[in-house]
């Protein structure tokens, strides 16, 4: 046989293989689930027990305070959200709710420690810091459902950023449970839904 034809022949032999080798079909991994403890439990306590006010901010309501008194607060370290979903949870599995009297402020800083974006979450009118509406997210309650407060949204993609969270309080008694952060991987429902528009 001529040294061209051997060398077609196993040429058009590769070329064959490469056509033949299945693409690969494995989903991109994403990162394991995560969790972040925002604030710890704290028992229920009179309104003005409560010496801490924050005098920033303006609630417009017609019974108690318009400046909210402190019940507690916390934040968190460094975390990327890396394109998972965020929700709030009252356990660091995922699996209980949690309860706020009467709302947790949420401030997300960037690297240089300045806020980027603000919300309440719980049971409250109109909340402002100066001339900012600041925006309410979810349901206008004391207790919430596992990972029925979603706050996606409200962080960045992939840049770093902290998650600051003061409790609240009005009137009446001031309490929250256990609030978590759980950063985990979009449901392939939500994609696909996403993606048809829905």
């Amino acid at each position: 046989m001529h040294p061209r034809t051997i060398l077609l022949a196993a040429t058009l032999g590769l070329m064959a293989c490469a056509r033949n080798v299945p693409a690969s079909t494995a989903s991109p991994v994403s990162p394991p689930p995560r969790s972040v403890r925002l604030v710890v439990d704290t028992p229920p306590q009179e309104t003005a027990t409560f010496d801490k006010v924050r005098d920033d901010i303006e609630v417009d309501t017609e019974e108690g305070e318009r400046t909210p008194r402190v019940v507690t607060f916390g934040e968190t370290p460094v975390l990327r959200r890396d394109g998972q979903r965020a929700q709030l949870y009252g356990d660091a599995t995922g699996k209980r709710g949690f309860s706020v009297d009467n709302f947790m402020l949420l401030e997300v800083l960037d690297a240089q420690n300045t806020v980027k974006r603000r919300a309440v979450v719980g049971f409250t009118d109109s909340v402002h810091m100066g001339k900012e509406l600041v925006d309410n997210v979810g349901r206008r309650a004391f207790s919430f459902e596992p990972g029925e407060i979603d706050i996606t949204e409200l962080l960045p993609e992939s840049d770093p950023f902290r998650i600051r969270v003061t409790i609240l309080d009005s009137w009446g008694v001031g309490r929250v449970s256990d609030v978590y952060l759980v950063l985990s991987a979009e449901s392939p429902r939500a994609v696909e839904d996403d993606l048809r528009g829905n």
